[in-house]
């Protein structure tokens, strides 16, 4: 195994300060807090747990999919995966072997998850969207032995996209050999067909088919665990983060099934639910926020398609009465604005009463929509870094509004936190400051496979041997424990010595009518070092000009915090999870500024 299991110990690691128990009343005076103890941790693999879910809710639906027409229960997701664990042994997958899946949302990844935990192979999601150099660098960093596959990518707003040029470059040979030159370590493709006749699938004589490689294990009987422990790497996540050097991110049993444990039951699942999660498997919010918090609850996940789609997603929480629904902003804004423009009609959600609003930080006034609109008042907040599998902070289903629309919540139980000094890491901060968010806990990666430099750059040990995973987010505390995220600490802008956070002004401007999305980040200036620009998506039916946006800002905030410029988006270069590409905005105002500039100096 390539992961470094050895992290440098820090050696100015200075002792604790003294924590208040969470059920104290007494309110905290720094910046330091610890979640629950109760109820236990549970202490099995996911494909134990799997087989005692199904045990006592074997008839409940566990998995619908929807562009599938697919139904599952949780016998059949039992029975199936297991058989498809069966299956890949007889083919070779082995305990440790790193199992490489590029789908969409479909039953297919469904099975093939619990097949792999159960074999106690290590499941590697990726990005469907990866264009062949990253599927290569991907693969070879982990030196995959196994990938599944499908014909087809399904991304959004975009048509269906041929996987056959990946194909053809990663396999010159494929009509009898899936040797690569490119990725030596493989030894087995297992293929999906989701082209709908679009692809000839027998032209890849070498691939294996996956619905075959089930049928073969079928009738096997239950796997045996033995050999297999709780604390094993299950899941290698490649980070989506803001830059272009994704990470993996090494993920345990115990880290993610407690996580979708915990996030279950704040969210008050029972098997009665029903989730509709339009967010991706290939990424924790879909994994662990959706397959595992619904898992372990005995509720159904709906997949309205392969890759999101507003239409579809609203389709089905109508047609499925789902009463959850997830998202991020991005996913959320474009649903409801197909609900205000009467495409799709107002009927059918009255079901809905929860959901995790997730993966940057909410907006007041997107908040407030989703309650009023979408009935979801009893929505959750979470924050969530794939590194801490990924939930460590989530607000409640009755936590006061307030604390919904303004915080992340407090720590799920058995994790720690902090905000300490983005100056001194080991400096905690009083109640109220700013500085990094550090979580520890169970949930906190075993680390970055063969990575060890960026490893102990973002794990560091105190003397008592925890281990602090620094998140990179801006954050405070209050006194009751309840986490704001400010942002991240590489997206403040310091403009002439004074402090600015992106998230303050960008909550304001979605406070204006013609305004629906807005991204702010600070741009290179000679005088001020950085000063403020604006990204805006309008409301195509209405009209705003920089001039209104700068007064709106000015009117509602400060003098400071009015942008310098303002440009006007169709949209907006995301991660895979949705998250806005800050740095991708920045190089590109950057080059309108100098755009800007050259068409004044030859006036």
């Amino acid at each position: 195994m390539k992961l470094t299991t050895h992290i440098l110990r820090s050696l100015r690691a200075r002792p604790l300060v003294a924590l208040r128990s969470s059920s104290s009343r007494t309110l905290l005076t720094q910046s330091h807090y610890r979640g629950a103890s109760e109820p236990p941790l549970l202490q099995q693999t996911i494909g134990s747990h799997i087989a005692s879910v199904a045990s006592k809710y074997g008839d409940s639906p566990a998995v619908i999919s929807k562009h599938q027409n697919i139904r599952l229960s949780y016998d059949d997701l039992h029975t199936q995966s297991t058989a498809l664990a069966h299956g890949l042994a007889g083919v070779g997958v082995k305990r440790g072997d790193r199992v490489a899946v590029s789908l969409g949302n479909n039953a297919e990844f469904a099975i093939a998850t619990y097949a792999v935990f159960k074999l106690g192979a290590i499941l590697v999601p990726l990005n469907p969207s990866f264009n062949s150099n990253q599927v290569v660098a991907a693969l070879n960093h982990l030196d995959t032995a196994h990938l599944i596959i499908s014909l087809e990518t399904n991304l959004p707003r975009k048509p269906p996209r041929s996987n056959v040029p990946l194909f053809q470059e990663l396999f010159p040979s494929l009509e009898t050999s899936i040797e690569s030159e490119l990725v030596p370590s493989l030894k087995n493709v297992l293929m999906v067909d989701n082209s709908y006749g679009r692809i000839d699938p027998s032209r890849f004589k070498a691939f294996k088919v996956f619905q075959n490689t089930l049928e073969d294990g079928t009738g096997r009987g239950t796997l045996s665990e033995k050999g297999l422990n709780p604390n094993d790497i299950v899941n290698i996540q490649f980070t989506s983060g803001t830059t272009s050097m994704p990470k993996a991110a090494c993920l345990t049993h115990i880290g993610i099934l407690n996580n979708g444990n915990s996030i279950g039951d704040r969210m008050l699942l029972t098997n009665k639910d029903i989730v509709c999660c339009p967010p991706p498997l290939f990424h924790c919010f879909g994994s662990v926020l959706g397959y595992m918090a619904t898992a372990t609850h005995g509720s159904a996940i709906v997949f309205p398609s392969e890759s999101f789609d507003p239409l579809l997603t609203l389709k089905a929480v109508q047609e499925e009465k789902c009463t959850a629904l997830y998202g991020v902003p991005t996913m959320f804004t474009a649903e409801l604005e197909l609900l205000q423009s009467g495409e799709v009609p107002y009927e059918g959600f009255q079901y809905l009463r929860t959901g995790i609003a997730a993966g940057s930080s909410i907006p007041t006034e997107l908040m407030k929509k989703l309650h009023s609109t979408l009935n979801l008042t009893e929505l959750t907040i979470c924050y969530r870094m794939t590194e801490t599998s990924p939930v460590s902070a989530m607000t409640t289903t009755d936590d006061p509004l307030v604390k919904r629309v303004d915080s992340v919540g407090r720590l799920l139980p058995h994790v720690e936190a902090k905000i300490v000094s983005a100056t001194d890491r080991y400096k905690i901060l009083p109640i109220g400051e700013r500085g990094e968010l550090v979580v520890s806990g169970y949930l906190v990666q075993k680390g970055y496979w063969n990575d060890p430099i960026r490893t102990v750059e973002v794990m560091i040990h105190d003397e008592k041997g925890n281990v602090w995973m620094h998140t990179g987010d801006e954050a405070e505390m209050d006194e009751e424990g309840y986490i704001k995220i400010t942002g991240r600490l590489k997206d403040l802008i310091i403009r002439g010595g004074e402090n600015i956070h992106p998230l303050e002004i960008e909550n304001c401007l979605l406070s204006h009518p013609s305004v629906i999305e807005a991204s702010v980040v600070g741009l290179k200036d000679e005088r001020y070092g950085e000063v403020v620009a604006v990204f805006v998506r309008k409301d195509e039916s209405k009209d705003i000009t920089p001039d209104e946006v700068r007064d709106w800002v000015r009117e509602k905030l400060s003098h400071h915090l009015v942008p310098k410029y303002v440009f006007f988006v169709d949209g907006y270069p995301k991660t895979a999870s949705g998250k806005i590409q800050k740095f991708v905005l920045q190089e590109m105002g950057a080059q309108l500024v100098l755009e800007q500039q050259k068409i004044k100096e030859s006036s």
